[in-house]
């Protein structure tokens, strides 16, 4: 038994491997929360995802599981997802492995959403510049596809919750013309997605940010 028990173990080891060098998991539905180091809170927002993914299960024919799964940026795990969600208040640090981790899965089919849950967006910008040395973060357009993947947007990123008085932003980085990673800013789409008591925000609003998270994951599975 000792011996079979063994043997599956360095199986999964080399298909995991597999998956790494090859690309993201074929016929993956599922997202994962990225657990990075630096002190930012990356656990914030407890109740968001779950909220999100009930909604896009029901509203978009999704079949994630309720209760996402927690990677580390420099595992091999992120391989099975592909959709991976980063956000926070703080500091962010990836070392030069992670960095260049997150970048063969972006490369390879994955796809990355940070939301700035207020306060993270200086320390970001310095630590993506380990994993995008020679490209820097584009404001998207109004018209790009990922404001209309399931519900409509005609004016971009919507306004979740105020923090400085500035508009809304959705940044990207693209990848042979495919967007791999979002950064929401000033948005504070996860605020939306939490539970209704958790701040109180009108219906409407908690469902604008549903719908623009739906989008998100929609676009995700899809590129």
């Amino acid at each position: 038994m000792a011996s079979n028990s063994k043997y599956l173990n360095n199986l999964s080891i080399l298909l995991l491997l597999i998956l790494s060098l090859t690309g993201i998991s074929v016929g993956a539905q599922d997202l994962a929360v990225l657990k990075y180091k630096g002190g930012g809170d990356w656990y914030s927002n407890p109740t968001s995802l779950p909220n999100l993914i009930a909604f896009c299960n029901a509203n978009i024919n999704t079949k994630m599981k309720l209760k996402p799964e927690v990677v580390e940026p420099g595992s091999i795990d992120i391989f099975q997802y592909p959709l991976l969600h980063m956000t926070g208040h703080g500091n962010v640090f990836f070392s030069d492995e992670e960095a260049e981790n997150l970048r063969k899965y972006l490369f390879s089919g994955g796809f990355l959403h940070i939301d700035d849950n207020y306060g993270m967006e200086p320390y970001l910008k310095k630590e993506l510049l380990k994993i995008f040395p020679n490209q820097d973060l584009v404001e998207l357009p109004k018209t790009h596809e990922i404001f209309n993947a399931a519900f409509a947007f005609p004016n971009g990123l919507p306004k979740i919750h105020e923090h400085d008085g500035k508009r809304p932003q959705a940044f990207g980085i693209f990848h042979e013309g495919r967007l791999v990673l979002l950064f929401t800013y000033e948005s504070d789409l996860g605020n939306g997605w939490e539970d209704p008591e958790v701040h109180n925000d009108p219906e409407e609003v908690r469902l604008k940010a549903l719908k623009m998270g739906a989008n998100i994951v929609k676009y995700a599975f899809e590129h």
